[in-house]
């Protein structure tokens, strides 16, 4: 909402009269007549933005305030371009303005005049006219317009691939290729504005041209890249730059406006005939402009046989190469060495988009890629280059049959485990590993078992990249990782404090304000708990399910429950449960499920006493707990004996409430010989008297000290669960019935100790009621209790053994016309 300044600004807009807006107009035209256009000016073209942009309707301005604007916009003051271009935003474009550019002004457009042509072309042809425009002042030469035209024009041109690639036609895509090979290879060698040595007689005619230098400080023997360094730069080495940072989007997008491709076969055969014949014929160019060729030249095809889009292609290659070997020199600035960093994560990204458009590519290229995997592995701080580098071997390494482990290894092992707390990086690789998920299933097994690994990222810092995790989990469901991969989740708090304490372990020991160390931090020190929290830290998955001394370590822990990082991390891991089983029930068997049900029951009472975080694993736990035995009815006959014994415990009544439930639901709906032929009435009885015992005891005595009274429902279903048992073994109704009478003559003197709810107490009476009326007569109380399936779902209008079929076979014969 806006503040009440803001409103009544907004709303003093919207009612300024139309004979106060032309005077302010008029105003405004001859403050942009001045010669100094001051403070009084960008107040006023801010007012009148927020005239206009307040308004619904769109106003026209009057010719000579559009004319002053629209030469406002090549003002060289930013803020009167920002300005001018969002005012003339919000007015009618004028005639045929976005193509009415002459070559004189079409090479002083910024980006914002572009932004502003580009939202008021009407169609696709007037910005394809403005390209037309723009190429045609990079067809001219520099001596017949501003020295700093090129320099704007290529980033507008990128600007306008970005929001509209389809404008450009093919004649378009080829000028602009064969520009981009002239100033990616062929830029001057030497500093621009030459260089002096100083003294007297130092004047214009005494400087000499001197080379370009590298980052290291020797004399530059090759062709220029963004990474040779001088004391000014010219106009084509400036071209240089803008044309490598623009020019992996250029060859990601040109082709999706390109007639049709050459056949890849035909591409691949001409390639590899031009790279036998290169080495009797070396590049013209590089000899006209007294440059050294390198040994990436030298491997390269003859460019001059090729199309423009291929030899941009080549030259792209060499040029990335030519980073590659540059990169190797010790920068002496910080700058330049982050800058190496930058141009080399380009660089591979470059190199594995031409090598995905010729094939032929991939074998001249991964020697080099290779040779620079080894160079930096062993260098975390080149953790964001080697993230490319690990791209290409997946995108070409098996058709260079090459061996790729090395680079998953660090990917998914020492990336995770030692720069778990880098934000950038994590960012990055899960983004990686999103982008490439179906790759990676299928062609890297080490993946799906790296999950202990990329989920310290998630630990760490789980509000930052839980929604990559939502996408990621349901690839790391399989049949093989499933209940280790439910342990790691369920673990995911205790993961997130192990990680606290290894970052803090390594610093100087932590107190707390009152000077008593952190016993955790002790624990995580002290060797004989150091298994437990290797164990949390392990790299892969296969090592074992869970820990032996799970409590243990619960206790060890128990101070870190409110840390920031260890509760922002539980607050997640409800999601990622809900995620983890809605997709374990696509990739699991039976006795998979079966497992996964143990595991559930066993670790309701093995979890980090967190606030909130026992009550919401249970209550996930308990959803899909009947999720899969509705799905399969039969794994409540498998896990019989441990549902049994879970449920016969008293004491989870009051401390696991919400799972109790439903383990107590599922007996009494599933134990049945309907569901499952094994079923027989030895087990229905041992069932039945585990649950009147329980039932028994929680309605006869006071709770334990400290716990509540137990919920209502508790006691509703453990009753309907004896009613709907006794209904299948009729043997066992007088017993219940036997209860259920005493339980309403217990409740007609008042309250009860178990109850401390009046409206619970008539709630649980009525309940009974309703089980002992339907119990006396068994036949009935069976098929009220426990349906057979056709009744609780009916499909009448499809079984032709009830009437209704014919019926309505009848009842269409009548209403067709013969």
């Amino acid at each position: 909402m806006y503040s009440h300044g803001s409103e009544s600004l907004i709303k003093q807009a919207r009612e300024i009269q139309d004979s106060e807006l032309q005077k302010f107009y008029s105003r405004l035209v001859k403050l942009l007549q001045g010669k100094e256009l001051g403070y009084e000016t960008v107040d006023s073209l801010q007012r009148l933005h927020l005239i206009l942009s307040a308004n619904k309707y769109i106003r026209t301005l009057p010719p000579e305030l559009q004319k002053r604007l629209q030469s406002l916009l090549s003002s060289p003051a930013e803020p009167f371009q920002v300005l001018s271009s969002a005012v003339l935003r919000e007015t009618l474009p004028p005639a045929a303005h976005s193509g009415n550019y002459s070559q004189e002004n079409i090479v002083q457009l910024n980006s914002h005049a572009v932004a502003l042509l580009l939202s008021q072309a009407g169609s696709r042809a007037d910005v394809s006219s403005l390209c037309t425009q723009l190429l045609r002042g990079l067809e001219s030469r520099q001596s017949e317009g501003p020295t700093n035209s090129l320099s704007h024009t290529l980033p507008i041109l990128n600007t306008i691939l970005t929001h509209n690639p389809g404008c450009l036609t093919e004649d378009h895509v080829t000028l602009l290729s064969k520009k981009l090979v002239d100033w990616l290879r062929y830029a001057s060698i030497l500093q621009g504005g030459g260089a002096s040595s100083g003294g007297f007689f130092t004047g214009p005619r005494s400087r000499q041209p001197v080379p370009i230098a590298e980052l290291d400080g020797t004399v530059s023997g090759d062709f220029f890249t963004v990474l040779c360094v001088g004391q000014s730069f010219t106009e084509d080495q400036w071209m240089n730059v803008f044309s490598f940072s623009a020019l992996r989007h250029w060859l990601l997008t040109y082709h999706s406006v390109s007639n049709g491709n050459a056949d890849t076969a035909h591409r691949l055969q001409l390639s590899l005939s031009l790279s036998l014949s290169h080495s009797f014929s070396n590049d013209d160019r590089s000899e006209v402009d007294g440059s050294v060729v390198s040994m990436v030249s030298v491997t390269s095809s003859c460019g001059r046989l090729l199309p423009p889009k291929e030899r941009l292609r080549e030259k792209s290659f060499q040029y990335c190469q030519r980073l590659i070997e540059q990169s190797d020199r010790k920068a002496h600035k910080k700058s330049d060495a982050d800058l190496q960093k930058a141009c080399l994560v380009e660089a591979v990204c470059i190199l594995d988009c031409v090598c995905e458009e010729d094939a032929s590519l991939v074998f001249r290229a991964f020697p080099c890629i290779k040779a620079l995997f080894g160079r930096l592995s062993s260098d975390l701080s080149f953790a964001r280059v080697l993230l490319p580098i690990a791209q290409f071997y997946l995108n070409h390494g098996e058709m260079a049959a090459v061996d790729c482990g090395s680079v998953w290894a660090l990917v998914f092992g020492r990336f995770p485990s030692e720069l778990f707390s880098d934000p950038f990086l994590a960012h990055e690789l899960l983004r990686f590993l999103r982008l490439n998920l179906e790759s990676l299933q299928l062609r890297v097994p080490q993946y799906t078992h790296s999950f202990p690994n990329l989920l310290k990222f998630l630990a760490w810092d789980s509000p930052a990249v839980v929604d990559d995790f939502v996408d990621l989990l349901p690839s790391l469901v399989t049949a093989g990782t499933a209940v280790e991969l439910l342990h790691t989740l369920l673990d995911l708090p205790c993961l997130s404090a192990t990680l606290v304490l290894q970052v803090r372990s390594t610093c100087l020991p932590i107190s707390e304000q009152s000077g008593r160390g952190l016993l955790s931090l002790d624990a995580f020190r002290s060797p004989s708990f150091r298994g437990l929290f290797l164990f949390l830290l392990r790299g892969q998955a296969g090592s074992g399910d869970t820990i032996d001394r799970l409590s243990t370590l619960h206790e060890l822990l128990v101070e870190t429950a409110d840390w920031p990082r260890v509760v922002q991390c539980a607050q997640i891991v409800p999601v990622l449960l809900h995620i983890f089983f809605n997709t374990v029930i696509t990739v699991a068997d039976e006795k998979l499920l079966a497992h996964l049900i143990l595991v559930m029951l066993e670790r309701s009472s093995l979890l980090l006493n967190i606030p909130k975080y026992n009550k919401e694993i249970h209550r996930v736990f308990s959803s899909h707990l009947l999720r899969l035995c509705k799905l399969h009815p039969s794994l409540v006959m498998d896990q019989s004996h441990e549902l049994l014994e879970f449920s016969g415990a008293t004491a989870n009544v009051y401390s696991k409430e919400e799972i109790y439930t439903h383990v107590v639901w599922v007996l009494g709906e599933y134990l049945s010989v309907s569901c499952d032929s094994r079923c027989s009435v030895t087990l229905i009885t041992s069932c039945f008297e585990a649950l009147e015992a329980v039932l028994f005891e929680i309605t006869s005595s006071v709770p334990p000290p400290g716990a509540d009274c137990p919920a209502p429902r508790v006691v509703t279903t453990l009753m309907s669960a004896l009613a709907k048992l006794a209904s299948r073994s009729h043997d066992l109704i007088p017993r219940v019935s036997l209860f259920l009478s005493k339980l309403r003559t217990v409740t007609r003197d008042g309250s009860v100790a178990w109850c401390s709810d009046e409206e619970d107490l008539v709630a649980i009476v009525t309940r009974g009621e309703e089980l002992w009326s339907l119990l006396k007569a068994p036949g009935v109380a069976q098929s009220v209790l426990t349906p057979p399936a056709h009744v609780t779902t009916p499909q009448w209008h499809r079984d032709t053994n009830v009437a209704l079929p014919l019926r309505l076979r009848t009842l269409t014969n009548l209403t067709h016309s013969h």
